[in-house]
């Protein structure tokens, strides 16, 4: 879906340890992270709060994929950009949040 709306390259990370190196070793002009890992059920919040206490990676803009509200909140809260559901990925509103980061 973010290839059809934007010239992006997605890089895709399993686990936390492969987010930070990745993270670590290039540029990224967004973040996107799901509110529990497919992999290891990783909370994504923690891996937010890991991203933002590391001075090389801190400024990198992170959004949380989340269809409640409160972990949005809580993503917030702990220095991440207002992010999405899944289910409004396709919507206009969530594209115009993705395109400050993403362009068009």
């Amino acid at each position: 879906m973010l290839e059809a709306n934007f010239d992006v390259e997605i890089v895709r990370a399993h686990l936390p340890a492969d987010t930070l190196s990745q993270l670590r070793a290039g540029k990224f002009d967004l973040v996107l992270i799901n509110r529990k890992l497919d992999e290891d059920y990783t909370d994504g919040l923690e891996i937010l709060k890991e991203i933002k206490a590391d001075p090389k990676i801190a400024a990198t803009p992170v959004m949380v994929v989340t269809n409640y509200a409160d972990h949005q909140a809580a993503a917030v809260a702990a220095g991440a950009e207002y992010g999405f559901g899944k289910l409004e990925l396709a919507q206009a509103e969530t594209l115009a949040r993705l395109g400050k980061f993403l362009g068009k």
